[in-house]
């Protein structure tokens, strides 16, 4: 768990800065405050062997964790490279600091060179796709996207080799998975660039592969990565019911459709309620569970 200065393990024994190896991922974690939508307020970067993951901004105890990792007597890697899960502005911030203080190799997913070049303000040394390890790391790059266009995981280990992870360590594998799950509440799956299908199908993928945890970009580590997938997919196809139900009821626009599917006062997140039920609504004109006049609907409310 975090620490006072905002720095936590999720590495096993749970103490600041801790690491581990013989086997098991090094990470460290490091919340970094930012300006987020998210609950708290913070963005994780991870150390993960010897990728930097989602940088968010600089602070003092990232430039510590990194530190450490550059020590001569350092256990865990040093950082090698820098990547993100996603370009979203909370997850990028000091991907250009980090870059000039550490030399490291700054990797984007192939294919959204540009998009990543304009978040960060640094032109990529490397790409890589889903499948490949970033740079000299060993690290992965898994396909998850649906928060997301852009959005990857990063795992190190091997999903599902046992029953049981090592006593005293953080399990044989770990995956850094950015915004596609969190330990509580829920995701934003939101409209223009938020994609349901995918998302749901991302979780499924990652709930399928067998990871001993989760490292996610906002709150605590998930230790139960199966549960935790399968309770975000309910929560999705729930709201997708009361979508639904909301236009079989008669609701005309996408505003009495949010009217018609949250109970909760949503003040303060109306417009991130809206962008969610277009991201559902454009689901179900996909599949052809609603009626194609939505289409026009949706551009109407700007989501085209």
């Amino acid at each position: 768990m975090a620490g006072d200065d905002g720095r936590g393990s999720d590495a096993g024994d749970d103490e600041p800065g801790s690491d581990t190896a013989g086997g098991s991922p090094a990470v460290t974690r490091v919340e970094v405050p930012v300006d987020t939508r998210a609950s708290g307020g913070t963005t994780n970067a991870y150390l993960l062997d010897g990728l930097l993951v989602d940088p968010a901004a600089r602070t003092d105890a990232l430039d510590e964790a990194v530190a450490e990792r550059g020590a001569a007597d350092a256990v865990a890697p040093a950082v090698e490279a820098i990547a993100v899960t996603h370009t979203h502005p909370d997850h990028v911030g000091a991907v250009a600091e980090y870059a000039a203080a550490t030399g490291a190799t700054v990797v984007a997913r192939e294919g959204r060179v540009d998009r990543f070049a304009a978040a960060t303000g640094v032109d990529p040394d490397e790409t890589v796709a889903p499948g490949e390890t970033v740079a000299d790391t060993g690290v992965r790059v898994v396909d998850t996207p649906g928060h997301a266009p852009d959005h990857v995981a990063f795992a190190a280990g091997e999903p599902g080799a046992g029953s049981e992870p090592p006593a005293g360590g953080s399990g044989r594998s770990a995956l850094c998975c950015g915004d596609l799950a969190v330990a509580e509440g829920s995701v934003a799956v939101a409209a223009p660039e938020g994609d349901l299908a995918a998302y749901l199908a991302s979780l499924e993928r990652v709930r399928d592969a067998g990871y001993d945890r989760l490292l996610p970009g906002h709150g605590p580590a998930i230790d139960d990565p199966a549960a935790t997938c399968d309770r975000l997919i309910e929560h999705r196809r729930a709201r997708e019911r009361d979508v639904v139900a909301a236009i079989d009821a008669g609701a005309a626009d996408l505003d009495a459709v949010v009217d018609g599917a949250y109970e909760k006062d949503l003040s303060g997140v109306r417009d991130l309620a809206l962008a969610t039920v277009a991201a559902h609504v454009e689901k179900l004109v996909g599949e052809g569970r609603v009626d194609e006049a939505w289409r026009a609907r949706l551009a109407d409310a700007g989501f085209d």
